[in-house]
Formats: structure tokens, C-alpha cells, sequence
């Protein structure tokens, strides 16, 4: 009897060519089929997230570094701003009528979309939301979501509350503000300023909204809210109903914050936790970030004004240049806590306006080890990578917009890296390393594992 070939036996060339026709969704589910796929396919991440501006329609694309093309995602609004990504999932703010902002999660591959709660007291309104870091695999009915509310807040809100709540102000030293959020594990939410000091808020445990009885009769006489079309509808921001679910009269369950140096119950000083020079670089490096590496809480910082000498505390000089990047590990038995490591051990990190990730990147075709990937440059958005080894910055060329290679380049904006989910298994020869988004510790406990 003539055994007729597996699917798994594909030529891998053949099977690349079908991958070119197929979109992200269809292309990963391609990846996940067998190991012999998985090879010759290359990784959906790390991804820029790039935008194209329509007539009243933003188009994204994610462009996967190691695949070297890109795929259509689903449109959404143009009145739309990224303000945070994780798990496959956008973060959108939307400006409506009478100034009223929407914060909406998107899934622009399954074209699913939760609108939140509102933010309803004005004051905060009016403020920028910087970032918004959320639960990963967020649903209607189980989610929580956290956000950089003005300098010194954290606004937050769960599922089955009728709107966020804004905690009280974060006690930062001198002019000190926020500047970046992750997401951990257990709905706990690291904060950090553009000194270097960082805060935990532990979220409230998700609460599953519940449906109304007349779930199936709801819809088209309620008022609607969508970012994947233009309402007809204007959204009501203090509707006991939202997209078909009833809210629940309770709100958010109480927050908790705290500084992550709390045992010293001392007022933040770069002198005694950053390890000379840096306690005077900090001051220097205004874009920082916090990333979770194998266990480990590190803090990204860049110079973003222009090449400077500065005059350190204890004598001497130290030059920072254009666009330097110093990477610092927190070690809590050491001190200083905060110093600075030249390796990431075969790690990349992916910082921005997307909840950070650190990727096993040794061996992964389009990526380079020990490096950090961040969002900028001079000019428009860019993505770029900070070499550990060389200390320099360069351009990441992003992959030409189009379903296949070689399709016509169109003008776009970079917004983010995009990942597809927050714990992906790594298509590289040591096998076990993992893509990460969250880690399974907390940083106060990780000891000295240097």
C-alpha cells in the first residue's frame, strides 16, 4: 500500500510561499502545526506595529522583524491614539464629542474590541494618559487595566465597575514624575520616574461582569460605542449599560501602592541607591523603562536630548552620548541596589509604549542578542536597537508594508513592538528560552543571581 505524504513534509520552500498568502491570524496558526512548519516558517515576533493613514481610518500592519514583511490588521478609527499594546491587544484613547475621552482594548487580529468604563471626573480628563499596561487575554467580563494618570496618579479600573478610579498621588520627591508602567504577574503593576524610583500598585482581583437577562434583545437601541467604525450613536459615558453588559453599581475595589524600597522607609535618594556614576546620570536619562528578564526587574535608561559632559559627585567627568542606552539590574541584598550590567545574557529587550518584553534573542533570524529595542530616533518614529557591545544606536529598518515580500513601501508611522501573546515559545537551538512580557516572580524577592 503507497503511503501518501504527510502534510508535515512540505518542501519548506513550498510551504513559505503559501505563508506569503496568508494572513497573521492563518500565519501563526500555520506556525503552531508541527515542529517541521514551525522551522521554516519564521517567528511572528518581535513586530513593529506600523500605521497608515486612511480617509477616516487608521490601517495597521504588523511587520515581524524576523519574517521581513508585514500584515494587514484590522482598521479602526482615525480619532484613535496607541497609548499601550501587550498580548496581541491595543490600548486606544479616543476624543469624542463635548471632549470626552473612550479608552477602548483592541485585537486588531480577531477585530475584537472592549470598551471601558469611563474616566469621568474632568480634571483628569484633561490630563495625557501616557500609558496603559492591562491583564493579559483580557474578555468583556474579566479584565483590569491600569494607567498613568497626570505626574504623580495611577488611575485603574476592573471589570464590573461603572467607572476608573484615580488614586491618590504617588509620593515623588522634588519635581519627580511618571514615566513608565508594566504589568506582572497576579495584577501587580510596577511604576517608574524619570529619577529611577519605582512603586508597586497592586490591582484589585478581576470581577466577571455579568450579563442582563435580556442580554439577546440588547443592541441596537442602547448606545454604542465602536473604534472599528464610525458611531451613529454618540456614547454615554454614565450608562448604567455599556456594549451590552450591565455594570454593577459596586466600584473598583480598593488599590494598594507602595515604593519598592520600602523597607528603608527613606525618602528616594539616586545617591544611595544607584551605584556611582550613575546617581548622577539618572538625572540626565529622562527616558526610562522598566523590563522583567528571567526573574530580575531592570530599568532602561536613555540619553534623548543631545551628547553631554557631566561633572559627578565625587570628581572626574562622564560623557553621554546622543542616544546612549544604560541598562541597570536591581539586586536587593546589594548596595547600591541599582547598577549597571554591560551583558543581557543572550536577552533582548523591546521598550516603548508596549508593556516591555524581554526575548531569548541568540539565534533568532532579524534579531540581535544583547541589545535594546526602543521606539524614536530624530525625526519620525522609528524603530531602533542600542547595541550593548558597540554602545550606539541605529536604525531598525522596518519591513516593507504588503502581504508579500517585495510589495510597493507606503508612507507610515511606527507606533509600537507588537507582540502576539505574552509567553510565546522561542524557535531557537537552546530550546528552552521563552519570549516574556511578565515575569513569574516578584522583583522583591529575586535575590543576587549574578
Amino acid at each position: 500500500m503507497t503511503l501518501l505524504p504527510r502534510w508535515a513534509d512540505l518542501q519548506p520552500d513550498l510551504l513559505c510561499r503559501i505563508g506569503d498568502r496568508l494572513d497573521l491570524k492563518g500565519y501563526a496558526s500555520a506556525r503552531g502545526a508541527c515542529t517541521a512548519w514551525r522551522c521554516a516558517l519564521a517567528p511572528t515576533s518581535p513586530a513593529l506595529l506600523l500605521l497608515v493613514a486612511g480617509e477616516d481610518q487608521w490601517r495597521p500592519y504588523a511587520a515581524p522583524l524576523p519574517s521581513r514583511r508585514s500584515f494587514e490588521l484590522t482598521a479602526f478609527i482615525s480619532d484613535s491614539r496607541c497609548i499601550g499594546s501587550s498580548n496581541g491587544w491595543l490600548a486606544l484613547s479616543v476624543k469624542q464629542l463635548w471632549r470626552r475621552t473612550v479608552f477602548v482594548l483592541l485585537n486588531p487580529v480577531a477585530a475584537v474590541e472592549i470598551v471601558l468604563p469611563p474616566l469621568l471626573i474632568c480634571h483628569y480628563e484633561s490630563k495625557r494618559i501616557s500609558k496603559v499596561v492591562f491583564t493579559p487575554n483580557p474578555t468583556k467580563e474579566d479584565f483590569a487595566v491600569a494607567a498613568i494618570c497626570d505626574v504623580n496618579r495611577i488611575a485603574y479600573v476592573t471589570a464590573g465597575a461603572r467607572r476608573w478610579a484615580v488614586m491618590d498621588p504617588i509620593g515623588l520627591t522634588g519635581d519627580d514624575q511618571l514615566t513608565d508602567i508594566v504589568y506582572t504577574d497576579n495584577g501587580k503593576v510596577y511604576c517608574l520616574t524619570k529619577r529611577g524610583d519605582v512603586h508597586l500598585v497592586c490591582l484589585p482581583q478581576c470581577r466577571r461582569c455579568r450579563k442582563p437577562a435580556n442580554a439577546d434583545d440588547a443592541g441596537p437601541s442602547e448606545p454604542e460605542f465602536s473604534v472599528l467604525r464610525h458611531p451613529t450613536v454618540i456614547f454615554l459615558g454614565n450608562s448604567e449599560r455599556q456594549d451590552g453588559f450591565e455594570l454593577n453599581a459596586d466600584m473598583n475595589a480598593l488599590a494598594t501602592v507602595e515604593p519598592l524600597l520600602s523597607e528603608a522607609n527613606l525618602p528616594f535618594n539616586p545617591a544611595t541607591v544607584f551605584a556611582p556614576p550613575y546617581d548622577t546620570v539618572s538625572v540626565f536619562t529622562s527616558a526610562k523603562n522598566l523590563v522583567f528578564s528571567e526573574g530580575s526587574l531592570y530599568q532602561v535608561w536613555r540619553n534623548s536630548s543631545c551628547t553631554v559632559t557631566l561633572q559627578l559627585r565625587g570628581g572626574g567627568r562622564c560623557r553621554i552620548s546622543d542616544n546612549e542606552i544604560f541598562v541597570l539590574r536591581y539586586c536587593p541584598q546589594r548596595q547600591p541596589c541599582w547598577d549597571v550590567v554591560k551583558d543581557l545574557g543572550g536577552y533582548s529587550f523591546f521598550v516603548g509604549r508596549n508593556n516591555a518584553v524581554s526575548m531569548y534573542a541568540e539565534g533568532v533570524p532579524g534579531l540581535r542578542a544583547n541589545c535594546v529595542y526602543w521606539i524614536g530616533g530624530h525625526g519620525r518614529d522609528q524603530g531602533m536597537i542600542f547595541d550593548m557591545a558597540t554602545g550606539r544606536s541605529t536604525s531598525c529598518r522596518a519591513p516593507q508594508i504588503g502581504q508579500a515580500p517585495g510589495h510597493l513601501h507606503r508612507q507610515y508611522s511606527t507606533v509600537c513592538w507588537y507582540f502576539l501573546s505574552d509567553l510565546v515559545s522561542n524557535n531557537s537551538s537552546s530550546g528552552g528560552r521563552r519570549v516574556r512580557e511578565v515575569s513569574i516572580s516578584d522583583a522583591k524577592s529575586s535575590g543576587d543571581q549574578e
